[in-house]
This record gives C-alpha cells, sequence and structure tokens, in this order.
C-alpha cells in the first residue's frame, strides 16, 4: 500500500508540508514543555530538540477530528490546520510524546510504545498507554481536572475528552504506586510500572485490569460508530423504524457495557491494593496511614447511582483493620507475614531513573536471601 492511501485509511488528509522554521518552533516549545514538567527523568533538552527537529510535520485534515496524530509507520506528525505553534495544546503534547516513545528495530518495524508491548503474541496496553501518554501530556500543559459524566458515572478527570475514564482509572493506579514509574514506563517504553504495580498487588490483577481497558477502548469505539450508523439511518428518509430501534438497543448496551467493565476495574484496583496495604500495617502509625489513605481514595472514586460498593468496602476493611490494631495493642508491633512484601516494594519517591533499577535489583536479591533463609529452616525443622 502506498503511503497516500495509507494515510488515507488512517484518516489523515494532507495539506501542506510544515517548514524547517516552523519545525523547529514546534521541537523548541516540546522540548521546553517537556522538560521543565518533568526534570526528574533526566531527559536531554538538546538531544530532544535534535530528534524532534529531524522528523517530518505536516498540515492535515483529520476524519475524526483530531488536533493531531503521530504515525508511527513515517515517523511523522499531523496537526490540524489551525495549529498554534507559539501555545501547542495537550493533544500536539501527547503525538510528539507517542514519538518519543517509540522503540523501533533496523527494519522500522515498531516493537514498543511506551507500556504499550507488541513483541508478545498477545498485545495488551495499547490502553493504558494512551492514558498514561494523555496524563503526562495534561500535566505539562497545566490542564485543570473537571468532574465529567459518561454513560450514568461521574468522575474527575485530569482530561475531560480525551479518554476520561482511562485516564482516571490509571491515576487510581498511581494513586498505590506514585506517578514516577507510571510516567517512567512512558518514556522509556519499560515495565518499572508494571513490576511496581504488580508489587503493590499482583500479577493476575495487573494483567486483568490492562485486559480490562483494553476492551473500554473498544467498546468506545465501536460505540462511536453506533452513533455514526445512527445518524445515518435517522437522516435517510426511507430508512425503516426497525433499524433505528435495533441501532438505539446497541448503543445502550454498549453503554451498560462500558459502566459495568469501568466499575469492576475500579473495584479491582481498589480491592487489590488495599488489601495489600493492610498486610503492611504492623502498628500505630501505620495503622492510621491506611486508613487516611483508604478514605481518602474517595476523591478519586468514579460514582454511579445505586453504588455503594466504595462505602461497603472501606467499613469492611476498616473492621479487619480494628482486628489488628487490637493484636498491635496486645503484642506490640507486628512483624509476621510482612517482611518479605515491605522489603520489596518499589519506592515511589525515587528520583533517579538508574538508582530505581538498582533498589529494585537489590531489593529482589533481599527476597532471594529471605526465601533462602525460610527454606533452610524448614530443612532444619525437618531434620529435627
Amino acid at each position: 500500500m502506498g503511503k497516500e492511501k495509507a494515510l488515507k485509511k488512517a484518516g489523515i488528509e494532507v495539506v501542506r508540508k510544515l517548514s524547517e522554521i516552523e519545525i523547529n518552533k514546534i521541537a523548541i516549545n516540546i522540548s521546553d514543555e517537556i522538560c521543565s514538567s518533568f526534570p526528574e527523568y533526566n531527559i536531554n533538552k538538546t538531544d530532544l530538540f535534535n530528534s524532534l527537529s529531524k522528523i517530518n510535520m505536516f498540515l492535515a485534515n483529520f476524519k475524526d477530528n483530531s488536533a493531531a496524530k503521530y504515525y508511527y509507520k513515517d515517523d511523522s506528525i499531523y496537526f490540524k490546520e489551525d495549529i498554534d505553534f507559539e501555545n501547542l495544546n495537550t493533544p500536539a503534547l501527547h503525538e510528539c510524546l507517542h514519538f518519543i516513545q517509540s522503540i523501533k528495530n533496523k527494519k522500522g518495524k515498531l516493537l514498543r510504545l511506551g507500556l504499550y508491548d507488541l513483541t508478545k503474541f498477545r498485545t495488551t496496553g495499547l490502553a493504558i498507554n494512551e492514558a498514561a501518554v494523555q496524563l503526562m501530556a495534561s500535566y505539562a500543559t497545566l490542564s485543570k481536572t473537571d468532574t465529567v459524566k459518561y454513560y450514568g458515572m461521574e468522575l474527575i478527570t485530569d482530561s475531560p475528552n480525551y479518554y476520561p475514564i482511562e485516564c482516571t482509572l490509571v491515576k487510581q493506579m498511581t494513586y498505590f504506586t506514585g506517578t514516577y514509574p507510571l510516567f517512567h514506563s512512558t518514556l522509556y517504553s519499560n515495565d518499572i510500572f508494571k513490576n511496581t504495580f504488580i508489587m503493590k498487588s499482583d500479577e493476575k490483577t495487573y494483567e486483568q485490569i490492562i485486559t480490562n481497558l483494553d476492551l473500554i477502548v473498544e467498546y468506545e469505539e465501536a460505540l462511536h460508530k453506533e452513533n455514526l450508523y445512527l445518524s445515518y439511518i435517522e437522516y435517510n428518509n426511507k430508512s425503516s423504524s426497525i433499524k433505528v430501534a435495533n441501532s438505539q438497543r446497541a448503543i445502550e448496551n454498549l453503554k451498560k457495557d462500558i459502566k459495568e467493565l469501568t466499575l469492576k476495574t475500579q473495584e479491582l484496583i481498589l480491592t487489590s491494593c488495599a488489601y495489600s496495604e493492610l498486610e503492611l500495617v504492623r502498628d500505630n502509625q501505620t495503622a492510621s496511614l491506611f486508613k487516611e489513605k483508604l478514605y481518602n481514595f474517595k476523591n478519586l472514586l468514579i460514582q454511579a447511582d445505586g453504588y455503594s460498593f466504595y462505602n461497603d468496602f472501606y467499613c469492611n476493611m476498616m473492621e479487619k483493620l480494628d482486628v489488628k490494631r487490637e493484636l498491635i495493642k496486645k503484642y506490640g508491633t507486628l512483624n509476621c507475614f510482612t517482611d518479605i512484601k515491605e522489603n520489596v516494594s518499589l519506592i515511589e519517591t525515587r528520583k533517579e531513573p538508574l538508582n530505581l533499577f538498582k533498589v529494585t535489583i537489590e531489593k529482589l536479591k533481599k527476597l532471594f536471601h529471605i526465601n533462602q533463609e525460610q527454606t533452610e529452616n524448614q530443612i532444619e525443622t525437618g531434620k529435627k
């Protein structure tokens, strides 16, 4: 397929190529935005500018009314005609971040895009990567959070118009991991965030959340197409009322599916991480911190009419916390069953990427040492 046909299929109609001066303006602005917004990632501004200034950039029209698009097949970025080169918006920064995070082999095949790994037999992670990139772009452009309503749900999001549900769910995940691992994996296309979240929950939970996020995006895309189809058949006077009714029913079912899967994913994030955090409660101070953290999760909660899961879960966890408090009161600091998990949990306040890797390796070594000691003790006990 020729480039022109490929772009047309992607919904991109090229208007003109940007001049060197225009590209340099964009490269300067993007480099300044990213480096000033995320200084802890040690990004070299000069290197970033040089990379951005050498790629092809175009003005274009988009069938889906996008503001910008990164097309990985030709490593080009396409911007809407009315772009302001001096004040780039969030979508423009979003697409430039996609270029930064892309990893290809020598033949130009895309291998990884942040948290989206294309090297596996079953590729997952497209949705979480889009949400992570959008969160970074929103932070860099100082976008304000807003309360919005979608599909019978009310949520507070950093991105009201672009992946709002996915951004809110991913932000819930970072409530337990910190944003540093997420943005590190977004920029450098690694598994730091994945491993950190798994340590805060478990691998099965992480994989299920990623699968759910991808499925939510699929439902939303299907919903968009169904809405377009409904508009078409309603506009066409020859269309039957049966087609209209079937389309309306399909739309309502998709909205219901999105709502149910969103709330299910939220519950999975909360329960897995909260139980993990409860295990680490060992004295009155950590008990108070756990209670405060679980209570403040409500500020990120996706709400719906008649939805009482969070309140019920909070009460249940407070009962479990009271049991722990009684044990603390009776026996003092609790050490059993918590040493291993606490020793291998990543420190989300770390700033240096290299140090983060070192911390991970050292703690995995400590975990191996603990397991080895336990095995030796069990052998000795058996001998006796």
